[in-house]
């Protein structure tokens, strides 16, 4: 199966599925897709010998230019790993249930519309919850509404700091997203 990475950061998720795929001979990471064009993102595709596609807001949007490439790679499978915007209508409509993303909080609470990364652990610890963790669940046209695929707890004491929260997400994200991945593939192939 050929996916497709969606990012917009600096890539930690991007580095780690690639290193997780790439003995692997049922999935294939054949592109990856990005918002920013200075994104560290680009330079783990890059170093991996990935085409990338750089776009717009705009573009992404209008999502032609997206679909053609898509197209071009063969890619069965979307994976937001770290981006940021909101897939059209259009996309999710050419990719029905085959477009994953990970949140970095137990959906459905802290998710929807600028609950991304920092913003979510800050809202987290001030809640003064007992446990978070990530979500990866598929993507609809509603902000973190799809369906659940897995989650993964951790829990937090009223030491944790949004920057220790974050260290516990990143490390749940590692340890299971590509493996998730993985087992959701063989579920839809």
């Amino acid at each position: 199966m050929n996916i497709a990475l969606f990012a917009s950061g600096t890539g930690s998720n991007v580095y780690n599925i690639i290193q997780y795929f790439k003995s692997n001979d049922l999935i294939n990471v054949v592109a990856l897709l990005c918002n920013k064009a200075d994104a560290g993102a680009l330079n783990h595709a890059k170093n991996a010998g990935i085409p990338t596609l750089t776009f717009s807001k705009e573009e992404f949007t209008s999502s032609v230019i997206i679909e053609e490439f898509l197209v071009e790679k063969k890619v069965e499978l979307l994976v937001l790993a770290g981006f940021l915007l909101k897939v059209p209508e259009s996309l999710i409509d050419l990719y029905p249930n085959k477009i994953i993303n990970v949140h970095p909080a137990l959906l459905p609470s802290y998710g929807g519309k600028g609950m991304y990364g920092m913003n979510v652990h800050n809202a987290v610890i001030a809640a003064k919850e007992k446990k978070s963790g990530i979500t990866i669940h598929l993507v609809n046209e509603k902000y973190d509404d799809g369906t659940t695929i897995a989650q993964f707890e951790c829990s937090l004491n009223e030491h944790d700091t949004p920057q220790t929260l974050a260290q516990k997400v990143s490390v749940l994200e590692k340890a299971y997203f590509p493996k998730t991945i993985e087992e959701y593939t063989s579920k839809i192939k």
